[in-house]
């Protein structure tokens, strides 16, 4: 194993931690929906503490199973992911349909209950139709979520920013560098599956370290995080670190199936920020306010400076604990839209 490998291993092993906490997260809550739909099928379909021991037995065995299968198998297979949202729900809720008539061939929630395994034909189908309806639902859900962002979703649902709010965030910017180039190059298509190929590869790096995709505005990707959830072991920075981590590993890839590998640039920026639904036929949550502009005029900088990196000073302030690689004082630079400029520093090109 070499020096890099051994200085890389920690961190892998850490962001590996953080996927298997998010997927165990996102299992008990399945698992408890599960538990709660199994409960109400026993209240409607019997009474006293059988009914109920059956229902939750089936409740909880199908959300863990089905839940487990979706986290640890499914997500996982890249081919699934790439189908369109309808082909995708379809396989899904086939493989969920399977688990269930095989659950329910072997009569868990009797066995555990002690009654005996007499259940007629039409009990079985209407729970396995039960069953498929709660799964898919679930599975909807989930989609949904991969639509628009699990955090915006659950905002959505919660009608957390039905009413606009200020919040202090970070604010990461991050630009692919002579993408104009590449279009020309590649052509529409090309330079879209281009695109659509880092973006994905980025985002793996965004959810590492928890934080929130807020758009993709032609070749550039915009990120955030709350303070308190960006200050912990400075994430953001990690963040673009790991970017250009997984960008120089896959490489060869890009090479030989675009010739050209995606290099990036950034910016990153902290402060008060609006935060709130806007729109009616297609509603959205946006972000608006100076650190929004800041943040994109610092990006705009980033591309004279050694490194395509710079972050404010107004951010570092904000980490909990120093950066874990170094970083350069660029001083005060120019500004549009500040007379006075703003306190910067800066990355090197691989840190």
């Amino acid at each position: 194993m070499t020096m890099v490998d051994l200085a890389s291993s920690p961190r892998q092993l850490s962001r590996m931690n953080a996927r298997l906490e998010r997927k165990l997260q996102r299992l008990a809550a399945v698992v408890v929906v599960g538990t709660l739909s199994g409960i109400a099928v026993g209240l409607i379909h019997g009474k006293g503490a059988t009914a109920l021991i059956t229902g939750a037995t089936y409740g909880f065995l199908l959300g863990f199973i089905i839940g487990a299968v979706e986290m640890f198998v499914l997500e996982d297979w890249d081919w699934l992911n790439r189908l369109s949202f309808l082909a995708n729900l379809a396989v899904r809720s086939t493989v969920y349909a399977a688990i269930i008539i095989g659950i329910q061939l072997l009569h868990p929630g009797e066995r555990i209950a002690g009654v005996p395994l007499e259940a007629s034909f039409g009990d079985f189908w209407w729970g396995f139709a039960y069953s498929a309806g709660v799964s898919v639902l679930i599975n909807l859900g989930f989609g949904i979520a991969n639509l628009i962002g699990p955090r915006a979703f659950m905002n959505f649902v919660t009608g957390r920013y039905h009413t606009p709010v200020e919040e202090d965030r970070f604010v990461l910017f991050v630009d692919i560098a002579g993408s104009t180039g590449l279009a020309e190059r590649l052509g529409g298509i090309g330079i879209h599956r281009f695109l659509d190929r880092t973006f994905r590869l980025l985002t793996q790096s965004v959810v590492d370290y928890r934080g929130e995709v807020l758009n993709y505005i032609g070749d550039e990707i915009i990120v955030t995080w709350p303070e308190g959830n960006g200050a912990v072991d400075c994430r953001p920075l990690r963040c673009f670190v790991a970017m250009r981590r997984a960008l120089q590993k896959a490489a060869p890839q890009f090479e030989r199936e675009f010739g050209a590998v995606p290099q990036i640039r950034g910016s990153l920026h902290f402060g008060p920020v609006i935060v709130g639904e806007i729109g009616d036929i297609k509603r959205a949550i946006v972000f608006n306010g100076d650190v929004m502009n800041t943040a994109a005029r610092l990006e705009e900088l980033s591309r004279k400076v050694e490194g395509g990196f710079l972050a404010s000073r107004a951010a570092m302030a904000r980490f909990a604990v120093p950066p874990p690689f170094p970083m350069s004082d660029l001083g005060t630079l120019p500004i549009r839209g500040r007379v006075d400029g703003i306190d910067v520093v800066g990355i090197g090109a691989v840190a």
